[in-house]
């Protein structure tokens, strides 16, 4: 089993932080795969792939990679830029998936498969914390902000995965300083030093954060997040959860909300339960965020997929 390191040479935010991690020790020319994929390997376990395309345009890297090698593949971590209005430096980490739109009528802006969410990589919450204490050490706090990104984008993947992201403005994306905390994350989190890797999931009954509502940067699930110990699946923010207000407000149930919102939850919890199995999965709403008929709703259809719904204290 191999994890897979992805970059793309077409972005500063990708390409530098690759570098600085080819530049660690232990690193030997891989084999290619079609379409101009390019490898490099660190010992039995680790493959850095780099191609010149878009990161989310690569679909499927992951089953190319073992057709082309027969190597399995047992997760993948993508290196990309991030953007944000606020221009805001930051480093970010998140799950993928378009979950919340419809195939067939919606057109993914930013890659994916309408209606998909990956398996979230169990090494999220871990990686995090990680970086947090990364960047702090090397004095990139208070500039940057280290935070969690709600599920978003693609490429289709179909291994547990994540993205790490190096925001929001040029003049940040090829900063070194940033490309050599990621590229020091991934040294440690994969356990390339001497030192054990970071976020190997047991599967030992451990319960699993599955965030509902709130912003892009989830911040009420992040306050339990930091705390050493969460492990997070797929973060749902309020726009991956469309919902369609009932014209009569009284009485109504699930079956009155239209719009995705049931989808992406049943789907995104289903790829979070495949991603940490044996473990619990607990879903933590962000209740300031929703109307009380939204809340009502959710809440009930959580009930209805016997998926628990958790307090901060639930997760320690």
């Amino acid at each position: 089993m191999v994890v897979l390191v992805v970059a793309t040479t077409s972005d500063a935010a990708s390409a530098t932080p690759s570098a600085a991690f080819l530049a660690m020790p232990g690193w030997t020319p891989g084999p290619s795969i079609p379409d101009g994929v390019e490898s490099f390997a660190n010992g039995a376990g680790v493959r850095l792939l780099r191609h010149a395309r878009g990161i989310v345009e690569e679909d499927d890297l992951d089953l190319r990679w073992e057709a082309a090698t027969g190597e399995r593949v047992s997760e993948v971590v993508l290196l990309s830029r991030h953007t944000a209005v606020s221009n805001r430096p930051a480093l970010t980490v998140h799950p993928i998936g378009v979950p919340h739109l419809r195939d067939g009528v919606d057109v993914p802006p930013q890659g994916g498969r309408p209606g998909w969410a990956a398996p979230p990589n169990p090494r999220i919450g871990p990686w995090l914390r990680l970086l947090r204490r990364i960047a702090a050490d090397r004095g990139l706090v208070p500039e940057f902000e280290i935070t969690l990104e709600g599920t978003h984008h693609g490429p289709v993947t179909n291994t547990p995965t994540l993205f790490v992201e190096i925001g929001s403005t040029e003049e940040y994306w090829g900063r070194q300083d940033a490309a050599d905390a990621v590229a020091l994350l991934l040294w440690k989190g994969l356990g390339l030093g001497e030192e054990e890797s970071v976020g190997n999931w047991h599967g030992n009954g451990e319960k699993v954060l599955l965030g509902i509502g709130g912003g892009h940067y989830a911040p009420r699930h992040m306050d339990i997040v930091t705390k050493d110990g969460v492990w997070v699946g797929h973060l749902l923010s309020g726009y991956s959860l469309p919902m369609e207000e009932p014209k009569q407000m009284n009485g109504k149930n699930v079956a009155d909300v239209g719009g995705m919102w049931k989808h992406s939850i049943k789907v995104s919890y289903e790829a979070t339960k495949a991603a940490f199995p044996g473990g619990e999965i607990i879903a933590h709403i962000d209740q300031k965020s929703f109307k009380g008929w939204q809340k009502n709703a959710i809440t009930s259809y959580l009930q209805e997929l016997n998926i628990r719904v958790g307090k901060p204290n639930d997760f320690f």
